[in-house]
């Protein structure tokens, strides 16, 4: 088995993309076939170097590994060009005229067939004539194929127009390029996405004309938003980039992306990528289109880092903390995070949540998030003593740990006649500068508590400065 993936460098690397390219490269790795990367470059006026590069970095990233490539199009012209000379040569392709202008100007109408009319089609002009090389579709006729995911396909040759292979400049097209390459490189199988379908008789065409093996197709449905729209680059996030940055880990992406429109045999949700080799099955994918749904795939994160060793969610957390201007890296940070780690895992569904919850062990000064000072302590009339009588508790203990902590406060809670939450709320904002975090006691074990005296100190001179 042989497939590939053929991305345009058109701009960021799309989550419908990714699917693609996994479902090939789970295919290859199932047979221990090969799977080829093919960069369609042709068009010069969209595509960008950064683009390419962006494409295979987000393909290392998620372990889409690629046995042969990348291969550029642009690079692979002579190939094309020999084709299309092959097939004008042959008579299966003739050379055309026409402008756009001119094809509206004979088809539109009442009772006019929509398209190009084949007016150029028996006027032998040849390649000096600067016209656009046309396709002669095989009419009557039908082009039937079986496709992997949808079944029995048919389309009636008498609804295609003579379709262009290569523009009057001489840039090869879409349909050419493709069928040239998969002949050349000996593919057998191309799985790509549902937007594709209307090209595939053209392209069975052009390989029976070059007389190339006909892979199988399948065409993966469409990724589809909340509303039911298909994912789009203006409208929706969709860039794997984005994904990788906010901290998504790579093989909670890929698990969700394989069942965007495919399941086991057993419906199991999580699966490593060895146990997805052994189960992917193209023909059990669906041809309904799929919800890319943002709340489950957080959810799928949050469930593969907790699964995460210690030292693993330290060294995939390290870099976001890192990008913090309040973090100054020394061994000491560096083994207070690691230690204070596990109280975050639990709370976080993406990487790039960790600094909000332990930057108030690190950040000095402490700064507030919006309205937790003025809500939090200025406004609660209870937030001066509340603040006043942990300040005394905290002196007064025998050891700071977490139990004397829990100890103290609990106390306090009864002696104020109010819940153990209520006492907490004036404190957490006075010593984190925020309303919810990390298990206060432990957050408050790390800060330290010369830190926490500070900043409780801090928290009574503004209270007391505002009712002033």
């Amino acid at each position: 088995m042989r497939v590939r993936f053929a991305p345009s460098p058109t701009g960021y690397f799309h989550v419908g993309g990714a699917r693609t390219a996994f479902y090939n490269w789970l295919m290859a790795r199932q047979c221990g076939g090969s799977f080829v990367l093919r960069i369609e470059d042709t068009d010069a006026e969209r595509n960008r170097e950064e683009w390419v590069d962006g494409i295979c970095d987000a393909l290392s990233w998620l372990g889409i590994t690629w046995d042969e490539g990348p291969f550029r199009q642009s690079e692979r012209l002579s190939l094309y060009a020999n084709a299309a000379e092959d097939l004008f040569n042959r008579q299966k392709a003739y050379y055309c005229t026409c402008t756009r202008d001119e094809i509206d100007a004979r088809t539109t109408g009442i009772g006019r067939k929509p398209g190009y009319d084949g007016h150029c089609r028996d006027s032998n002009l040849g390649p000096s004539s600067g016209g656009a090389l046309r396709f002669k579709v095989p009419t009557p006729g039908e082009t039937r194929f079986v496709d992997l995911v949808r079944g029995e396909v048919v389309f009636d040759n008498q609804n295609l127009e003579d379709f262009i292979l290569v523009k009057s400049n001489g840039a090869p097209l879409f349909v050419l390029a493709n069928v040239v390459d998969d002949i050349d490189m000996g593919i057998t199988h191309v799985i790509r996405a549902e937007e594709h379908l209307p090209n595939t008789p053209k392209s069975y065409m052009v390989f029976e004309a070059l007389g190339g093996a006909i892979p199988q197709f399948g065409h993966v449905p469409v990724l589809v938003n909340e509303k039911r729209q298909k994912l789009s680059k203006r409208r929706d996030r969709v860039a794997v980039e984005d994904y990788r940055k906010q901290g998504f880990l790579a093989p909670a992406m890929l698990n969700y992306l394989a069942l965007l429109g495919w399941s086991p045999k057993d419906d199991r949700e999580f699966m490593t990528v060895e146990e997805m080799i052994l189960q992917f099955d193209i023909n059990n994918v669906g041809h309904s289109p799929s919800f890319f749904d943002e709340k489950k795939l957080l959810h799928f994160n949050g469930v593969y880092i907790r699964n995460l060793s210690e030292e693993d969610f330290f060294n995939y957390s390290l870099p976001y903390v890192q990008s913090m201007s309040w973090w100054i890296d020394t061994d000491l940070n560096r083994a207070t995070l690691k230690s204070s780690l596990p109280l975050a895992k639990e709370r976080i569904a993406i990487l790039s949540e960790v600094p909000e919850l332990v930057r108030p062990i690190f950040e000095e000064p402490l700064s507030f998030l919006p309205n937790v000072r003025e809500n939090e302590l200025l406004a609660n009339p209870m937030a001066d003593e509340i603040l006043q009588r942990v300040k005394l508790g905290i002196l007064g203990l025998g050891k700071y740990s977490h139990d004397e902590m829990e100890e103290m406060l609990r106390g306090l809670s009864v002696e104020f006649s109010i819940p153990l939450r209520k006492l907490q709320a004036p404190l957490r904002a006075a010593t984190t500068g925020a309303k919810v975090g990390m298990p206060l006691f432990e957050t408050l074990i790390h800060i330290g508590k010369e830190k926490t005296i500070a900043r409780i100190d801090d928290a009574i001179r503004a209270i007391a400065l505002s009712r002033s």
